[in-house]
């Protein structure tokens, strides 16, 4: 467990850090909104709809494994939800709030 969540930090730094290198700048009309989802907070139908990678089930099982296991203390914890590994992680990174924006 400890060497995944050492191998989740390491990828999501790297995965954060290549933005900030690239060069150039985007134009304001390129931009894109980001809606936000609270892992503490939402129903599973807003976490199916916002999230990529994530349907009914596996919304569902977040919702569940809050209830069973209190309130995430960070979007990290969400490994620990059956059917959601890294991967699924990185891709909504950006999107994952836990508590008020």
């Amino acid at each position: 467990m400890k060497n995944l969540l050492i191998a989740l930090c390491a990828a999501l730094y790297i995965a954060m850090s290549a933005p900030a290198m690239a060069q150039g700048t985007e134009s304001a009309s390129t931009e894109q909104t980001i809606l936000y989802v609270d892992i503490n907070k939402d129903s599973a139908e807003k976490m199916s709809d916002l999230l990529i990678g994530v349907g009914a089930k596996k919304a569902e099982a977040i919702v569940q494994y809050r209830e069973q296991n209190g309130p995430f203390n960070s979007a990290e914890e969400l490994v620990n939800v059956p059917g959601i590994g890294a991967s699924t992680l990185q891709k909504n990174y950006e999107a994952i709030v836990v508590g008020d924006i």
